[in-house]
């Protein structure tokens, strides 16, 4: 009876995919509270909102990153014209104006500015009206404004030169034009925005590798034994499942039928495959490998364990508090003050100032906006940030975002994983005991030649130590596989076991005088195996995962720091608790799944520490997307890397210590950049203002205005390019 409503079953279980595509909204990654139901700009700070929803076309959905690069290589050519028309004079042989005329000249460098300026950059304009409606000002505020000031003088310049003073004018008596500066902010801000959506799109790529995960389809075996493909949506609980070789478990469920043994490294992060017989658990897009096992569903679609780690990775993408960048958190006071200080100048100027009152009031109000104008102020942070993370990759630290830089050096706590973090993922033979009359190498090389029909990780460290020892395993006849236990075979007529302690007794075979050695090596992180000949037990091997070489030096420089160092295993206490002894770390958290990493993660941060996680595997990846920083191997594997945001190409601990030092020497950067671009305006705006006027007669033109921004400019690059020789 249970069978026959499988149908119904099916439909009901399209609804989970049905509610997901309910949360086809979007947010805000500043703003969590926003939700729209379609893809735009936030309504208060003008970032471009992200899809809640999993669905597969949204997250592939380019679209943004398309039209910037379409409205980037528009403005390129239409910049590049407006500057060699308006710098040209500065090379030797070049009259552009003389070649031209004033007029031709003038309105060149207008016709090439106007479509970058109206059509390329019509969205910054778009936002940096929101941010002033909304109270909520920012870079798109200054942006906006700096932008305008410069093209509306210059336009003001060019249709009613008469309302100007003689002062402010140059050779020939032409009004000063700043159009190449409004078209080059403008194509300096496209550029960034195609780098920060590129840098956007690997989060998705994150989520897209791990929906891959799961198999498209699954083999339901119906109540008369007949198997037939359906798609893994309409499985439902209670549906018995044929899952064969080398093909992904689809749904979280149990064994009833068979025995097998399943890759569960994507989860648990380690090498060695898992027994599994009637009555234990499976976990979807886990890779089945030896046996064909009959399951029963017990967690379907959304419920999955696969789906709960999609869920928590796509939630940490979205819930994580970004930093908000410092010239931003400046410019929420800087902007309206500079605002107040142009009217104030304009205000001042038609009340006390000499005739023609309106013409001195404009130059005044103009002057403080162009020489308050954002480039030093919108350079500051990005190109430290743009040099920083090229001196990173220079040493394998690979730095996803500019955030990345401001929080890697407030890291108080790194969670780190052990296998392929701390050690080198691959197991190696660490020791051979012989207690009969076979060698070592003659017990290696027995114990390879059972192991080598088995598909077992140890089974590969036996062929890689004979390999290494020139030895040459022998054949074997009768090879038996007993799950969970171990293997056995014949050579030359004489009965091999090889395997656990199980194994042993089932054979008869005494190891309990010898498990005190054996303890020895299991103390040191090892796994170890018994060699049996004729029921008579020859030796030992023991199996383990070494430390990396670079590991201890790596701890100890980052303790130097100040960070505090947890590992996080999934492999089982004794040997977790081996591998942190032997590194003097003194918290361990063993057996973890990965939703419990990444509550351990949540756990941290809700008492105030700043996390970083360091790992290497799919098992990681919550907590990678979930910790302040994540720092992926780049020896482990795809999923981890796109849900991290630092990434060390060497798999090298000791790259988190160079991140580390990278942040700090990068931001006290980005600090001296913001000193020079506000002391900057902290002297000229004033300048510009008039301060000066009633005691020296002197008023700043904006030829000089512009002058000063372009010599903060420089200040800024230049301080920022001494990123790229500091030893890190």
């Amino acid at each position: 009876m249970e069978q026959h409503s499988c149908s119904h079953h099916h439909h009901e279980q399209a609804t989970p995919k049905a509610s997901n595509a309910l949360s086809g909204q979007y947010t805000c990654p500043m703003h969590p509270e926003v939700l729209e139901d379609q893809a735009g700009d936030c309504p208060s700070c003008g970032m471009a909102l992200e899809p809640l929803s999993l669905d597969r076309d949204l997250l592939k959905d380019d679209t943004e990153l398309r039209e910037m690069l379409r409205l980037l290589w528009i403005s390129v050519p239409f910049t590049v014209g407006v500057l060699v028309l308006a710098m040209g004079e500065m090379i030797p042989g070049i009259e552009f104006r003389r070649w031209l005329g004033d007029a031709v000249f003038a309105w060149g460098q207008a016709a090439l500015t106007t479509p970058v300026l109206l059509w390329c950059g019509r969205l910054f304009f778009v936002r940096g009206w929101r941010s002033i409606i909304n109270r909520a000002p920012n870079m798109w505020t200054l942006i906006s404004i700096g932008t305008l000031t410069a093209y509306g003088f210059s336009l003001i310049g060019l249709l009613f030169p008469q309302l100007l003073p003689d002062a402010i004018r140059g050779e020939g008596g032409m009004v000063p034009i700043y159009f190449e500066a409004a078209a080059v902010i403008i194509t300096l801000v496209l550029l960034g925005q195609v780098l920060e959506l590129r840098a956007r799109g690997q989060t998705s790529k994150a989520l897209l590798g791990l929906l891959d995960l799961a198999p498209p389809n699954a083999r339901i075996v119906a109540p008369d034994g007949a198997e037939r493909d359906i798609p893994v949506l309409d499985v439902a609980v209670s549906d018995r499942l044929r899952v064969r070789p080398g093909e992904k478990i689809p749904v979280d469920g149990e064994v009833i039928e068979g025995t097998t043994s399943v890759d569960e490294s994507m989860l648990t992060g380690e090498p060695l495959p898992q027994q599994k017989r009637s009555g234990d658990s499976l976990s979807g897009g886990t890779l089945n490998q030896t046996g064909s096992v009959i399951m029963r569903a017990t967690r379907v679609g959304q419920e999955t364990l696969l789906a709960r780690i999609i869920e928590m990775v796509a939630s940490a993408q979205r819930s994580r508090a970004p930093i908000q960048s410092m010239a931003d958190v400046v410019a929420g006071w800087f902007v309206p003050l500079v605002v107040v200080a142009s009217v104030i100048a304009f205000v001042a100027w038609m009340m006390l100032g000499p005739p023609p009152a309106m013409a001195y009031a404009l130059v005044a109000s103009v002057s403080v906006l162009i020489v308050a104008c954002p480039c030093a102020l919108g350079l500051a942070t990005p190109m430290s940030v743009m040099v920083g993370i090229g001196r990173g990759a220079r040493e394998g630290v690979l730095v996803r975002d500019a955030e990345v830089l401001e929080i890697l050096e407030t890291v108080d706590v790194l969670l780190c994983d052990k296998t392929g973090t701390l050690t080198t993922g691959r197991p190696i033979v660490s020791a051979i005991e012989s207690f009969g009359d076979c060698t070592e190498d003659q017990i290696l090389s027995t114990a390879a030649g059972i192991e080598r029909a088995s598909e077992h990780p140890l089974a590969h460290a036996l062929i890689q130590a004979t390999i290494t020892r020139e030895l040459t395993p022998p054949q074997v006849d009768g090879f038996e596989s007993v799950t969970g236990q171990g293997v056995v075979g014949d050579i030359d007529g004489q009965k091999i076991a090889v395997g656990n302690s199980a194994l042993m007794g089932s054979y008869g075979v005494d190891t309990a005088s010898f498990l005190q050695r054996a303890e020895v090596h299991r103390e040191q992180g090892a796994t170890v195996i018994w060699i049996a000949i004729d029921e008579n037990l020859q030796g030992l091997i023991a199996i383990a995962d070494p430390i990396k070489d670079s590991t201890p030096t790596a701890i100890e420089t980052l303790r130097a720091a100040g960070i505090s160092i947890v590992m996080v295993s999934g492999d089982n206490r004794t040997t977790a608790t081996a591998i942190a002894k032997r590194l003097g770390i003194k918290e361990v958290h063993a057996d973890m799944l990965p939703e419990q990493k990444h509550a351990l993660v949540k756990s941290l941060q809700s008492d105030g520490k700043v996390v970083a996680v360091a790992g290497d595997g799919i098992n990681d990846a919550p907590a990678l997307a979930q910790a302040d920083v994540g720092i992926a191997m780049g020896t482990g594997t795809d999923i981890a890397m796109e849900s991290a945001r630092v990434t060390l190409v060497k798999g090298d601990l000791r790259g988190i210590a160079k991140a580390h030092h990278l942040s700090t020497y990068t931001m006290r950067n980005i600090r001296q950049n913001l000193f020079f671009a506000f002391i900057y305006n902290g002297i000229g705006v004033p300048v510009a203002a008039g301060v000066l006027y009633p005691f020296f007669g002197i008023l700043m033109s904006p030829m000089i205005a512009a002058a000063a921004m372009s010599l903060s400019s420089v200040s800024v690059i230049g301080n920022a390019l001494r990123l790229r020789n500091v030893t890190i």
